[in-house]
């Protein structure tokens, strides 16, 4: 494309296309860019230069950017069947997704759900959740705990158990309010105390709470180890342990928000898995894709399916949307779980996460403004102190200017790339993002 239709496809789309997440106006100073392609882990722009997209094109990317196993499924399920509504009606591609989910948990978690995105996700689990409650003759549970710094989402329901302000204090007065909870953030500890620690005093927090006001919760969401779009806090598997025999105790129901931290990014195909225990939901979506397609999934015990299994409409989970359980998507997930299998990528992955971390410690690790260079699994992320003034939007631009997409929340830098980066592609990634720091605070 010639440097004027690139110009002219710029223009067009900042008069017409509504970003997200995105100050509009700050594209004046930082103009968008426009992606013409992409392969493996590497973006193409319409001039030809070409990014690393570490951060999985925002956590969903999986195998790569044009991944030709995922696109033969998705070419084979088009001449088949891209569509039909999911209520009266069923297709093989989405039972057999369901029964491998299932698989998955060791048939802990049998029934599956379907939406289109992560926050739908949580909204589901949330209503049936207090639905659940409602059908067991205890409707006054039906509020919500969950944790300091968490993120589930940004749609109404889901702002209600998301504690970042900047996604939150703006439509405050739509939002129903839950309780918040100390996080285990390991950052937190005290001279002498270990991440374990830290995890068990915010689990005795929670206990003393749900002593108090349990009567009034239906369940208790998470984001298992990794807590995303605070900052990647990272905390100790103890407290999921702990958390599931407290809720236990307390009849309160855990949902598991594994959207970002499934599907192997933490080391694990479900990152509860690390605790040894499984929740009462647990919800999927970004990676389970490969991030071809939209799909999220709520999977339940038999316990929840149960209290709606009736005669009664009226007690049936009444929740739905056209697209539910798509066939394309579930046929590109299917051949996500393929690679899964067929490349061992769990033990691919703890081979490629530990030359991550080296090359990182190498690079950064003695850098006298980084903190907490901290990992689980394929996520990497490090603290910068006395970050100056728009550091994020800095530390991005001069990442781009190295072929380097990396996007900092706040002071945090972090990566969470695809499953398929080579030796090289990972001594790129940590030696651009050491130069972009340079940059970033010069």
């Amino acid at each position: 494309m010639s440097s004027s239709a690139n110009a002219s496809l710029l223009s067009r789309s900042l008069a017409s296309v509504w970003h997200p997440c995105t100050q509009m106006k700050h594209h004046e100073q930082l103009p968008l860019i426009p992606i013409a392609r992409g392969d493996g882990p590497w973006l193409y722009d319409m001039d030809g230069h070409r990014y690393l997209d570490g951060i999985s094109s925002w956590w969903v990317n999986l195998f790569g950017h044009t991944n030709p196993r995922i696109g033969a499924a998705l070419k084979e399920q088009l001449d088949t069947l891209e569509h039909v509504m999911l209520a009266g009606f069923t297709h093989a591609p989405v039972v057999e997704l369901s029964e491998r989910l299932a698989g998955l948990t060791g048939a802990q978690l049998g029934h599956a759900f379907y939406a289109s995105d992560g926050a739908s996700a949580t909204e589901i689990a949330l209503k049936m959740s207090a639905h659940y409650w409602r059908n067991h003759g205890y409707p006054e549970k039906n509020c919500f705990a969950y944790l300091e710094g968490s993120y589930h989402g940004e749609t109404v329901g889901a702002l209600a158990v998301t504690d970042v302000a900047l996604f939150r204090d703006a439509y405050a007065p739509l939002v129903r309010g839950g309780d918040c909870l100390p996080s285990p953030d390991a950052r937190l500890a005290e001279p002498g105390e270990s991440p374990a620690d830290v995890a068990r005093k915010a689990a005795a927090a929670l206990e003393a709470h749900l002593d108090a006001h349990s009567g009034r919760i239906a369940a208790l969401i998470v984001e298992p180890l990794v807590q995303g779009a605070s900052g990647m806090v990272m905390y100790d598997p103890e407290y999921l342990r702990l958390a599931r025999q407290i809720c236990n105790r307390h009849q309160v129901h855990l949902i598991a928000d594994e959207i970002a931290v499934g599907c192997g990014r933490t080391g694990t195909f479900f990152a509860c898995e690390q605790a040894g225990i499984w929740p009462d939901f647990l919800l999927l979506s970004k990676g389970i894709s490969g991030g071809y397609l939209p799909l999220s999934i709520v999977l339940s015990s038999s316990d929840v399916f149960a209290a709606f299994y009736d005669d009664d409409t009226a007690r049936g989970f009444l929740h739905s949307h056209s697209y539910t359980g798509n066939p394309l998507a579930c046929r590109a997930a299917l051949a996500t779980l393929d690679i899964f299998v067929q490349d061992e990528v769990i033990a691919a992955n703890q081979r490629r996460a530990a030359r991550l971390g080296e090359a990182f410690r190498h690079a950064l690790g003695t850098h006298p403004r980084v903190r907490h260079l901290r990992q689980r699994g394929m996520i990497l992320a490090f603290d910068v102190a006395d970050a100056p003034p728009g550091f994020s939007r800095r530390f991005f631009a001069a990442a781009l200017e190295r072929e380097l997409l990396l996007r900092p929340i706040g002071n945090t830098v972090y990566t969470m790339p695809p499953y398929v980066l080579s030796d090289d592609d990972i001594a790129h990634l940590a030696q651009a993002s050491a130069q972009a720091l340079e940059v970033a605070l010069a």
